[in-house]
């Protein structure tokens, strides 16, 4: 998941591309070279839609328990897109805001006044809400899986609105822009990302969340984490906080979310490399070591800028830490912080019912751009899997296969914390290569594989090195690139896998450079999209590619795949872009967000784009989806710079209709839509608003009306009128599933 702003430094840290290997793709390659009109296309909602512009819908219409009319799933009417500074949608709906940044999560804790001098960030609702998970409580404050009134998000900040070093936003004035960062600031930015618990009740028809409530807890940068798994106590994780390498300070830049079968929370870390500053000699303080290698390909080249400037901040270790040079003497890296950033880029398991208890980095399941962590149905009697994605232009699929077989027992055991131990610490990671037939394979990344044993690239040490370093064992083993793997769900049905590929301006029909890739049967787009008149190159749409496991279930070592729906403007060239033939009611880009509803079998696609906002603001639609196979092969042709015929296979689901897929949710301006939950029985729905306003220049920070968005102050939420990243509920006004 990223910032869809333009970079305001010379590196743009939300659009990591350090693969640089020779990894093949497939044998055949298309391109083509397209525009879509550049007239703003419009905006406001239709006559069919509800409009949280204000308070003016209620809370949650009707009763506790009123008569539900007979249930079709997506029969709602679609909304219209839309370039409004409000959130858009379906008539019969009502969305209310219920946790926004800044909200107090103690007792005496003072309200948000949001304007700049608010302070207690570790007591407070972080920035940028992003995956979250719903957690059951029932009426006696113990952990009951059914309830559907109160329970906990789990819920992720992955980052803050930042422009020229400062996350202007926080700050009274915009904050400071140059070098050296007061520890003011920088004190403010730490604690606004992390992890938050919160509660949330519903009270006579409505939702909110409990301030005072004894569950309610903050993780930041600066929470003390256990590692667990093949990295425990290994030599790349000593640092000097420590020195055996068993733990490491705070999570990072997390994203997605996943939720174990035994009920805790799983956090990725995505964009954690980009908070890390390198100094300009490091290689040479190094010794030019194989670090330096690791370092490269996982995008801190020496002399790297850090997105923030944290390790300004003073000459306290919580500054210095964010410093990833090589500054001290000893041999092994416990005076300094040169291993930091080897603890970051993990899966990180939590207990939401258990603040007392450390959460986990989980090493096992690799060390990449994570973004969320998707279960297999899970079989007793067969191991569990855990599907992951790298969201990096040109990085990769993985999946963690757990050692253990899956009793039921342990989906209430006690301690969740120890049944993670068991299923999450020992197991094997793979990472996918798809083929040009429809076919794949998972591949294991082991410190035994000769591939990786002997490769030429990185001398891996062991399996923790395997781990730590997973995309340099990516490549040793000729992993596909994909275009921006973001985030996955598995459909609780039948099993299969859904990847969202946000997009990739690396696509290209004649590649040049390291970095750029012809088009392959998974990632076979390669176009110009316009928005306005600036020329937006390779897949800036994306697609939504799926997976079908073998005979051998979640232990697979094959399977087949095919794209479950192509991002697209509706007018687009059917035969080359709009492979999927999508409607206006359906046409989106950039697929971000996803996931099942266990309650109704939809499938929730959820939107970061860039490339489309010319046109709307982001969106969340509504899918039913049939299953890998059910459309058909199609051939691409293109022509080449140099005249010559490029054909590619591909394999394209069963075109969606207008029962099957539509728009739900138009968000305010400049946001991203980002995290579900829902409530057991699927009449709660709970979104994420993340960066309304994003566009907004540090200079205007004074003036509200040049503010891009002023949401959800102008929905009636809190006070001051800087946007802020907030949490809706959704609900259905007679009482019904959401989606129906």
């Amino acid at each position: 998941m990223t910032h869809r702003g333009e970079p305001t430094q010379a590196y743009d840290f939300d659009e990591e591309n350090s693969n640089t290997s020779a990894n093949p793709t497939f044998d055949s390659v298309l391109g083509a070279r397209l525009s879509r009109r550049g007239l703003l296309r419009g905006g406001v909602a239709t006559a069919g839609t509800a409009v949280l512009g204000a308070f003016s819908l209620s809370a949650c219409g009707g009763s506790d328990d009123p008569v539900v009319p007979a249930e079709k799933l997506l029969g709602f009417t679609a909304v219209g897109k839309s370039l409004a500074d409000k959130l858009v949608i379906p008539a019969g709906y009502t969305a209310s805001v219920v946790y926004a940044l800044g909200d107090p999560l103690q007792a005496g804790v003072a309200g948000y006044k949001n304007d700049g001098t608010d302070t207690d960030y570790d007591k407070r609702a972080g920035d940028h809400h992003d995956g979250m998970e719903w957690f059951g409580l029932g009426a006696d404050g113990k952990r009951n899986d059914s309830s559907v009134d109160r329970g906990l998000l789990g819920m992720n900040h992955e980052a803050t609105t930042d422009e020229k070093l400062s996350s202007f936003f926080l700050h009274a004035n915009g904050g400071t822009s140059t070098l050296p960062r007061p520890a003011s600031e920088v004190d403010k930015e730490l604690a606004i990302h992390g992890v938050s618990v919160v509660e949330m009740r519903k009270t006579a028809g409505k939702w909110a969340y409990v301030q005072d409530s004894a569950f309610n807890f903050r993780i930041t940068t600066l929470t003390d984490i256990d590692l667990s798994g093949p990295a425990r106590g290994n030599a790349l994780m000593v640092t000097k906080y420590s020195t055996d390498g068993t733990r490491t300070r705070g999570t990072l830049n997390n994203c997605g979310t996943g939720k174990t079968p035994w009920g805790t929370l799983l956090t990725g870390e995505e964009n954690w490399n980009g908070y890390f500053f390198r100094s300009a000699t490091d290689d040479a303080a190094r010794g030019n070591d194989k670090s330096v290698t690791a370092l490269k390909r996982y995008g801190r080249p020496q002399g790297a800028a850090s997105r923030h400037g944290w390790e300004t901040g003073g000459a306290d270790d919580k500054y210095l830490r964010w410093n990833n040079s090589k500054t001290g003497a000893s041999a092994d890296g416990s005076d300094d912080y040169r291993n930091e950033m080897n603890a970051q880029g993990f899966i990180v398991e939590i207990d939401p019912y258990n603040k007392a208890r450390k959460a986990k980095k989980r090493t096992g399941l690799g060390r990449f751009a994570h973004e969320s962590a998707a279960f297999g149905n899970a079989v007793a009697g067969q191991p569990l899997a855990v599907y992951m994605g790298d969201d990096a232009r040109n990085e990769y699929i993985y999946k963690w296969v757990s050692a253990a077989a899956w009793s039921a027992a342990d989906a209430t055991a006690a301690d969740a914390l120890a049944v993670g131990d068991k299923y999450l610490d020992s197991g094997k990671l793979y990472v996918a290569r798809f083929k040009a037939d429809g076919t794949g394979e998972w591949v294991e990344l082991n410190i035994n594989n000769a591939q990786i044993k002997g490769y030429a690239g990185y001398a891996f040490a062991d399996q923790a090195d395997v781990c730590v370093n997973a995309r340099l064992a990516a490549d040793a083993v000729g992993a596909t690139k994909m275009d921006r793997p973001e985030w996955c769900s598995v459909n609780p049905a039948n099993g299969e896998i859904y990847y969202t590929l946000t997009n990739n301006s690396n696509r290209s029909v004649d590649p040049s450079g390291s970095s750029q890739l012809a088009p392959d049967a998974a990632n076979p787009r390669a176009y110009t999209d316009m928005k306005g008149t600036s020329a937006q190159k390779g897949n800036p749409n994306g697609h939504i590619v799926r997976m079908k496991e073998g005979a051998a279930g979640s232990a697979a070592t094959s399977f087949t795949w095919d794209v479950y729906a192509f991002g697209a403007q509706a007018d687009a060239d059917g035969s080359k872009v709009n492979l999927s033939s999508l409607t206006g009611d359906q046409d989106f880009s950039s697929p971000d967000g996803l996931a099942f509803s266990r309650a109704t079998g939809i499938l929730w696609v959820q939107t970061d784009d860039g490339a489309y906002t010319d046109v709307t603001n982001c969106m969340m639609l509504a899918a039913l989806p049939g299953k890998v196979g059910d459309g058909a092969k199609k051939t691409l042709n293109y022509t080449k710079a140099d005249g010559s015929t490029l054909a590619v296979d591909t394999y394209v689901g069963k075109a969606p209709t207008a029962d099957t897929l539509k728009r739900f949710l138009v968000g305010p301006k400049d946001c991203e839509i980002t995290g579900i939950a829902e409530t057991p029985d699927g009449k709660a729905l709970f979104v994420n608003i993340q960066h309304p306003g994003e566009g907004t220049k540090m200079a205007d920070i004074g003036d509200p009306a040049k503010y891009t968005s002023q949401w959800p102050a102008n929905a009636g939420y809190g006070a001051g009128k800087r946007p802020r990243s907030a949490t809706i509920v959704i609900t259905k006004n007679d009482g019904g599933r959401v989606g129906s």
